[in-house]
């Protein structure tokens, strides 16, 4: 079966968090005997930080960011048996949205995969007008990458005719045990770029504990953050490649999760860095949310922190060896529950079934 998957970028995760979540899901759909062909623009300095080759498992278009490249791809969708539009592509996204939705063939599944569902239901709430509200009801599924039954109940109530969440996961073969290095030690690390609404977050739970744990070194990685105000002790080093993500991982101590608001206060949303640190067999401390523990086993397998206070307490009593065990543990609990073969295995059943459906219906 064909797929049209209409997304941020698959090749660049430059300001990006969505990259590895569509690498190791398209990956693993792949070794399940999908063609796939994943269309991006060619915006935000993304093909020059790209930190991949196209891979040989799917066919990457990239496109330029002009209206007129946009429609070419998006009438490609019309030779697709499954046609998803991703959020967050970032060029004329409405625009993207309706010229796949409507170039693709009548018996073709059709799917909106919302990345980040929390922030796009507050923002079709607030503005019924959205033309992604109005879409809904000619789109046979929305997948998301999280948000658990608080997300699938809202999709429902304005229109998705089903929405079923597909969690981030971990690719073994990107993200895995490496030796510790140098560049990055520290006590704790942090790694995402700077979003309006996880700024207050990250002010709270990494700079402030920094700030009150002076004698230790924090680090600090992801894009924007350079004229951000921050103690000495914090050593800021910006965008992190991929490559280098195993090792910003595993070196700290521990590593920090922050979600960003809107995450945090609806839940079951892990970001695809839970995982990936997790596969890096790293000590994870995160900031609460609803549903954690269907992922992670609290003080066995992640710590988790209410507040800046917290995570200061969490590492004065926080030894190399008690961290090394809470890794160990969360990387077997992800390769046993949570990789994105597992992943692959649900959106391929959706996949199937719906299809079957569809097929019935003509």
């Amino acid at each position: 079966m064909k797929i049209a998957f209409y997304g941020s970028s698959l090749i660049s995760a430059y300001w990006n968090g969505a990259a590895t979540y569509y690498r190791g899901l398209l990956k693993a759909l792949a070794a399940k005997g999908y063609t796939i062909t994943f269309y991006e623009p060619d915006i935000y300095d993304r093909r020059k930080n790209r930190d991949m080759e196209p891979p040989e498992w799917c066919k990457v278009v990239v496109y330029q960011g002009t209206v007129e490249a946009l429609k070419r791809v998006a009438a490609e969708a019309a030779g697709a048996d499954i046609v998803i539009k991703a959020s967050g592509v970032g060029f004329e996204d409405d625009l993207l949205l309706n010229r796949v939705m409507t170039a693709a063939s009548s018996s073709a599944l059709k799917v909106f995969w919302d990345v980040d569902a929390p922030a796009t239901l507050a923002e079709l709430r607030a503005n019924p007008a959205l033309p992604l509200r109005r879409a809904l009801s000619r789109i046979d599924v929305v997948l998301t990458y999280g948000g658990g039954n608080p997300v699938v109940k809202a999709y429902r109530e304005l229109g998705a005719a089903e929405c079923i969440p597909v969690y981030n996961g971990l690719d073994p073969e990107t993200h895995y045990p490496v030796g510790r290095d140098g560049r990055f030690e520290a006590v704790l690390g942090f790694l995402g770029n700077r979003l309006p609404d996880r700024e207050t977050r990250v002010e709270q739970f990494f700079l402030e504990p920094a700030e009150r744990l002076k004698g230790q070194t924090f680090l600090f990685g992801g894009s924007g953050w350079q004229d951000k105000p921050m103690a000495p002790n914090i050593n800021y080093i910006g965008h992190v490649p991929t490559r280098d993500h195993n090792a910003f991982n595993v070196t700290p101590t521990a590593v920090l999760n922050i979600s960003r608001a809107s995450m945090a206060e609806n839940g079951f949303s892990p970001a695809t860095r839970v995982f990936e640190a997790a596969g890096a067999g790293a000590c994870i401390i995160t900031d609460h949310w609803e549903g954690i523990d269907l992922f992670f086993e609290p003080e066995k397998e992640i710590l988790v922190v209410r507040d800046g206070k917290d995570v200061v307490d969490v590492l004065a009593s926080l030894t190399r060896e008690r961290a090394k065990e809470i890794g160990r543990s969360a990387l077997a609990r992800v390769l046993d529950k949570h990789t994105y073969e597992q992943r692959a295995a649900e959106a391929d059943a959706i996949f199937r079934s719906r299809l079957h459906r569809t097929e019935a219906a003509e």
